[in-house]
């Protein structure tokens, strides 16, 4: 018997940058594609520690069910961690834990959107947010990312032409998957033109403490005194990301109603690693954690960077990161990566091909995403040698 999919799932796609890992699984191939944390940064061991003595000592908290909003002393401690680190909070927010960033972008769709509705977005932008708006119905509308962030002239045009708007989705902090940052006027101008508007902005936020330099931006959301700011923080990146463990932080008003949400797609989030996030964050020092994701990041950004100096044709355009796991190339000439990605396989080399972050996926880009996070140094440089002779030749 064929099956006759549901109208909110008929036209989704699998994410391309799953559909990649299968050829990064062969140990011959070389990843400059994934998002994912370097493995050798995990605090395997402290974590492995605070789980036996959580199940041996605590099995009944460990394994039992929880309350929707979240572990209440990991609540605390993730506000007032916001609250230090980047001046958010106010007497009208509420926090809820989430099973991961995507669940809190998932909910708030659910929560905020009806078919039809418009979501406006950088494009490029993360594709496992816009699948999650495709999922409800939403009507996309791209604004183009600039080196410090989204054009905020285009943003107002968009506004002026579009219906419904119900929220502005952005990740201003080493942005995925450009790597660029949104500059502090720009955040400012952006939080006046929702609020004009009577907008919600989505700030979606996992890379924000990973900065090369130790110096933050300002969250938009540590701009927000009328509480039209969502804000969403992971542990994926700063902690484990198998751990599956966000936060939102946005108006009471909001909050309580994704709680219900929640209710009805997971109950909550597994008590387990809320727990082992809890006891890590007691017993160990999560910042001198994240100074070393910081350094390393650093180093590998700058090696490939380094690389792609020397092994990629001189008109290849490229971000220069300051943080975050990204680097964003175009090749410009009216390439298409998604065809050219085949080549790149031969190679033994893989990227993540730009129209995969484009609000139509189906048109060519001449762009792509290359992460350095998890390869060592000697793959970074051997995979960005391999895809400079591949660009030589399309380009030749």
């Amino acid at each position: 018997m064929s099956i006759e999919f549901s109208n909110r799932m008929a036209s989704m796609r699998g994410s391309a940058i799953r559909e990649i890992f299968k050829y990064a699984a062969d140990p011959n191939v070389i990843s400059l594609a994934g998002g994912n944390p370097a493995p050798e940064l995990f605090p395997n061991e402290e974590l492995a520690g605070i789980a036996e003595e959580l199940l041996r000592e605590s099995p009944i908290l460990s394994l039992q069910y929880g309350i929707t909003e979240g572990y209440g002393e990991l609540r605390d401690m993730v506000k007032a961690r916001m609250k230090t680190v980047e001046s958010i909070g106010n007497a009208e927010d509420e926090l809820i834990i989430v099973s991961g960033g995507q669940q809190g972008i998932e909910l708030t769709t659910k929560c905020l959107v009806n078919e039809g509705d418009t979501v406006i977005v950088e494009e490029p932008s993360f594709i496992g947010a816009t699948n999650a708006f495709r999922s409800y119905g939403a009507h996309l509308v791209g604004v183009p990312v600039n080196n410090d962030g989204m054009d905020l002239d285009r943003l107002e045009e968009v506004i002026a032409e579009n219906k419904n708007v119900r929220f502005i989705y952005t990740i201003p902090t080493f942005q995925n998957p450009m790597g660029v940052t949104m500059s502090v006027e720009k955040r400012r101008r952006l939080y006046e033109i929702a609020l004009k508007n009577h907008i919600f902005i989505l700030e979606d936020n996992p890379y924000g403490e990973l900065t090369f330099d130790g110096k933050k931006t300002p969250t938009i959301k540590s701009m927000d005194t009328e509480n039209i700011v969502i804000y969403s923080g992971s542990f994926s990146k700063i902690l484990a990301p198998g751990l599956r463990l966000g936060f939102l932080c946005a108006k009471k008003e909001l909050i309580t109603k994704i709680v219900v949400a929640k209710q009805v797609s997971d109950v909550h989030t597994a008590m387990l690693p809320q727990l082992l996030a809890t006891e890590f964050m007691k017993r160990y020092d999560l910042d001198a954690l994240i100074a070393k994701m910081r350094a390393t990041y650093a180093h590998k950004c700058k090696t490939m960077l380094g690389a792609m100096d020397e092994y990629f044709p001189k008109d290849v355009a490229y971000t220069r990161p300051g943080g975050g796991l990204f680097i964003w190339c175009d090749l410009g000439h009216g390439v298409d990566t998604l065809l050219l990605s085949k080549e790149a396989i031969e190679k033994k080399v893989v990227y993540v091909p730009g129209n995969t972050f484009m609000v139509d996926m189906n048109a060519p880009s001449s762009a792509l995403r290359l992460n350095y996070s998890t390869m060592s140094d000697e793959r970074i440089v051997e995979g960005v040698k391999r895809l400079g002779d591949v660009f030589a030749n399309v380009k030749g």
